[in-house]
């Protein structure tokens, strides 16, 4: 289903590469974490769509039988209970393209990285100050 040797310049351009149904979960997906994360710039990494804000916030991928989802490592040791029903790892989770995404938890996860690189940009701030 995705073809890593393609570059993609756009998010819009990575979820065209997929079949209808898995780029409706992609752009539902991408909304929530856009409304989360209402100042967050969207950008390619790794050729992964990406969130950023003071730094990375949240990546996405699509694979065949699930959607990575990548908050960094305390993203999901911060909510390490409500992802237990998914296979992760330290700093993913998969979720598996036959169930609905966790929206809701989804957004919870963004807004605590919204705060936390909030928080260390301050503290980089004051530290040079």
């Amino acid at each position: 289903m995705e073809d890593n040797q393609v570059t993609c310049e756009s998010i819009d351009e990575y979820i065209r590469k997929f079949t209808p149904e898995v780029q409706t979960i992609l752009e539902s997906l991408r909304k929530v974490i856009k409304e989360s994360a209402p100042g967050a710039e969207e950008k390619m990494s790794y050729q992964m769509p990406t969130f950023a804000l003071h730094g990375n916030l949240v990546h996405f991928a699509a694979y065949k039988n699930h959607i990575g989802f990548y908050p960094t490592p305390s993203g999901i040791d911060a909510f390490r209970e409500e992802l237990a029903e998914y296979k992760g790892a330290k700093g993913s989770v998969q979720f598996p393209l036959e169930k609905p995404l966790p929206y809701e938890l989804i957004s919870k996860i963004v807004k605590f990285r919204v705060d936390e690189n909030i928080k260390l940009a301050e503290e980089k701030k004051k530290k040079k100050k």
